[in-house]
């Protein structure tokens, strides 16, 4: 006896999309925005860790270097520049995670970094500290000071490679400025927890044991994160080269044969990116309470507000990047930080609050411009088989040699020469630097980042002119269709 055959159930695949194409299915939606919320998330976790640090430097020195009223401030100095050390480890991080990613993917290197900095900041609030160990403690502190920095030398690379090629290309600015929005939220959640807990048990309870507490809280935090990370797919972009095997070549002598001129650029950008970011939401919180006397509490809720602002005005200064292009904004803060930082300190040291708010407010206004764009921006200096890997050791070696150790040499300088103008010439400095190295750059906005080749017209080096953004616009049109035939 035979049975007739059974009908078998026709099933259409979804459309495939190429790589920087707005996505057409729900659960191509479904995918970006996992990818995004996955990117934010372990990049807040890293700097709720950085900004709890930042918050409890005067309770971490008392309680690691046995720091005392008259002493001069050194240990405050030796709280910072525990910081500034975790930094030096960066640029091995960065070489080591950053090719790693370019060779076995972004999603697997990110999962390792919010797993090795979950456990070295948890682990800072279960330390003995110097009254019950001596010179162990701060040897402990800097220990996983150390690991944190190496995580961190791939962690805000991969975050920012993953989320630009996973992005659509008419909206990478977009999407991309939620990395600084995860970044916002963190240093918001720290300066609420740690402002609170000083409010709630004053200064004699913190350096009681409750100095513990934030960083205990980055467990749960860091947990979460994992497992988001754990769900995402890989990056469009870095998928397709792996198939066409555009990522054989070895990563660093590639990038340091081919891009060397992107390195520099990206070094001179990060100087005024970091140099800026660290001593605005890092150090302001330091200087406006030890170095200007005004109490800690008001120091903090005040950049709490102004953070608050910034988490509102980043996605829209995001998105008018993808608009006008990367490059006008850039200049304009760039110019901004060149001419107004010192201005900007002079009005932090006025007795009147709305002189310091408006101080601080000009800060972080130019640094939304720079914060928004910077993970749209940075990816693109680089083709797709070394973007990983371009980013970290660039980002990372100017970060450790010139703005990590940003806090430690301005709050020196202060103590050395009493000029309390330091922080506004430091980021002048850097808004030239920055400048420099804006000019220098392609413009990128709504670019492709398919390829072998840099993202952007060559022509686009200088002054920005009217016509690259829709250029960029066009040609990664003309590529998607290629594609799609």
């Amino acid at each position: 006896m035979t049975t007739s055959p059974q009908p078998v159930e026709q099933t259409q695949p979804e459309p495939l999309a190429a790589p920087g194409e707005e996505p057409c299915t729900e659960e191509g939606k479904r995918s970006l925005h996992r990818s995004i919320l996955g990117s934010a998330l372990g990049n807040a976790v890293e700097w709720f860790d950085y900004g709890v640090y930042g918050y409890l430097t005067i309770y971490m020195a008392t309680n690691f270097f046995g720091s005392t009223e008259g002493d001069g401030g050194l240990g405050v100095t030796l709280t910072l520049a525990t910081l500034a050390l975790s930094f030096l480890v960066r640029p091995l991080g960065g070489l080591i995670l950053g090719p790693l990613g370019d060779r076995v993917g972004r999603q697997k290197v990110m999962v390792l970094t919010v797993t090795m900095m979950t456990l070295a900041t948890g682990a800072i609030g279960l330390l003995p500290t110097l009254a019950t160990a001596g010179l162990l403690a701060p040897a402990l502190l800097l220990v996983c000071r150390l690991v944190q920095g190496f995580s961190a030398g791939g962690e805000y690379g991969g975050a920012a490679v993953y989320m630009a090629e996973c992005a659509p290309d008419r909206r990478r600015g977009f999407f991309g400025s939620f990395l600084e929005f995860g970044t916002t939220v963190g240093f918001i959640l720290a300066a609420v927890v740690c402002t609170s807990l000083i409010t709630i048990v004053g200064d004699q309870g913190m350096e009681d044991g409750w100095w513990r507490l934030p960083f205990l809280l980055t467990i749960p935090l860091g947990l979460t994160a994992l497992w988001i990370r754990t769900r995402l797919a890989e990056a469009p972009v870095f998928s397709e080269a792996s198939e066409s095997r555009e990522t054989a070549k070895p990563p660093i002598r590639n990038v340091l044969r081919n891009n060397w001129r992107q390195l520099l650029v990206l070094a001179g950008f990060v100087v005024l990116l970091n140099v800026a970011f660290y001593l605005i939401l890092g150090y302001m919180p330091t200087y406006m309470s030890s170095q200007l006397g005004h109490s800690p509490a008001q120091g903090n809720w005040m950049l709490v507000a102004i953070m608050a602002l910034m988490l509102v005005a980043i996605p829209f200064a995001g998105r008018l990047s993808d608009r006008v292009g990367r490059k006008p904004l850039l200049l304009v803060a760039a110019g901004g930080y060149t001419l107004l930082s010192v201005p900007a300190i002079m009005l932090l040291g006025m007795p009147s609050l709305i002189l310091q708010f408006v101080g601080l407010a000009v800060l972080g206004l130019l640094l939304v411009i720079l914060v928004s764009s910077v993970s749209s921006t940075l990816p693109a200096l680089f083709p797709t088989a070394v973007r990983y890997t371009g980013f970290a050791i660039g980002y990372n070696f100017s970060t450790a040699f010139f703005a990590g150790p940003s806090q430690t040499v301005a709050n020196q300088l202060i103590e050395t020469t009493g000029n309390q103008l330091v922080p506004g010439w430091y980021m002048a400095i850097a808004g030239l630097i920055g400048l420099v190295s804006v000019l220098c750059m392609r413009e990128t906005a709504q670019a492709t980042l398919r390829g072998e080749e840099l993202p952007g017209l060559p022509e686009s080096v200088g002054l920005p002119k009217p016509g690259y953004v829709e250029a960029n616009r066009a040609d990664a049109a003309e590529r998607r269709a290629s594609f799609a035939s």
